[in-house]
């Protein structure tokens, strides 16, 4: 259940939208986009300043103990502005993954995400690119000064530039997760993909020095948990970048005229913007209605279909209106000076992110039982 009323959640959306319109407008995104790490340092600061980054951390983690409710709003408000940040990758991913493992280690770093001061990335995608939770090609041996691990990874969220990477392997007891902080035998590859707005990295381990996070083995549950995290989280992110796009097709709809008339007066353009808007709802609907089910927690079942049902459906209105916000914008939509191109690059990445529209399909059968 959330732990904040609907007066408390829109406070803080005011908050953190007046933030991101300061600072996160179409110069500071492109600015973002050319500058080495890919994101503005002292966004992430004033971010963390706002509580943004310790929302959903638990209380006895360094956290502030609230929910996917909670930061479904500050998720949809950064997919609204499009905001260059590594809260995909640290706060979501690697968070996730390390709330749930718990332990003094994870504690310890979890503080630090909280706070802003430390950044991460989980590391398990690997060549093909799917999210599995077991059978992982790279491997965690144990030697007698400490673990080592060896192998390669792909598209990692914010992995680039994180100060700690949570790294999935298998070992003779199975899929465990690991903890490495340091450069020893890590080689980290930046990635040039479609969405500009969001970094990703390939990484490659050569007996690479690491921490066991948790028990050796029990890495499954935890990542099942991370992937429910994640679909919750896109949805909200999808949420806001597709009412921002319905916002700038109806905004510019009203104003630009063609043959004496708003274009907006036009039947295929009135009737684009309708299709857009009942998306924009549905996947509103659908993205809260996952949020609850995370937090209530009383019915995991639920809550893992809601998860899956909302990535399903936010990806597809995310697609639908960055395609459309370029139809109704004609030419100009088309160029790169415009931001159309990058709510597109973003909705389309974001709906391959965890496999694609038939893996997510595939995966809310599987849930349902069929």
């Amino acid at each position: 259940m959330s732990g904040t009323t609907a007066a408390e959640r829109e406070d803080l959306r005011r908050s953190v939208r007046d933030l991101l319109d300061r600072h996160a407008g179409d110069a500071a995104r492109s600015t973002a986009i050319d500058s080495e790490l890919g994101h503005d340092p002292r966004l992430w600061s004033r971010l963390a300043e706002l509580g943004a980054t310790a929302l959903s951390i638990p209380e006895e983690l360094g956290g502030a103990g609230y929910g996917a409710v909670e930061q479904s709003v500050v998720l949809e408000e950064l997919g609204r502005s499009l905001a260059c940040t590594p809260f995909l990758g640290t706060v979501v991913l690697a968070g996730s993954a390390l709330a749930a493992v718990g332990g003094a280690s994870a504690q310890e770093h979890l503080a630090g995400i909280a706070e802003g001061s430390t950044t991460a990335a989980l590391a398990l995608a690997e060549d093909d690119g799917r999210w599995r939770t077991s059978g992982f090609a790279t491997t965690g041996d144990r030697m007698p000064d400490g673990w080592r691990l060896t192998g390669a990874k792909t598209l990692v969220a914010d992995g680039a530039d994180a100060d700690l990477i949570v790294v999935a392997a298998e070992t003779s007891v199975g899929p465990s997760l690991f903890l490495v902080t340091g450069s020893e035998g890590v080689e980290r590859t930046r990635l040039r993909t479609l969405d500009l707005t969001r970094r990703m990295a390939s990484i490659t381990l050569d007996a690479a020095p690491a921490e066991l996070l948790g028990t050796a083995g029990e890495a499954e549950r935890v990542l099942e948990a991370v992937l429910d995290a994640a679909m919750v989280a896109l949805a909200a992110e999808q949420v806001g970048a597709a009412r921002a796009c319905l916002e700038a097709s109806v905004s510019y709809a009203k104003e630009r005229v063609q043959f004496g008339r708003q274009i907006g007066s036009f039947q295929a353009v009135k009737h684009r913007c309708a299709d857009m808007f009942a998306k924009v709802q549905l996947a509103s609907a659908a993205s809260a209605e996952a949020a609850q089910a995370v937090d209530e927690a009383d019915d995991p079942g639920r809550a893992r279909v809601a998860a899956a049902v909302a990535h399903l459906v936010c990806s597809e209105a995310a697609m639908t209106t960055a395609t459309e916000n370029i139809h109704v914008h004609g030419g100009i939509g088309f160029t790169w000076e415009h931001a159309a191109h990058h709510y597109f690059r973003r909705a389309k990445a974001s709906q391959l992110l965890l496999g694609g529209p038939a893996v997510a399909s595939e995966r809310l059968l599987s849930r349902l039982g069929v």
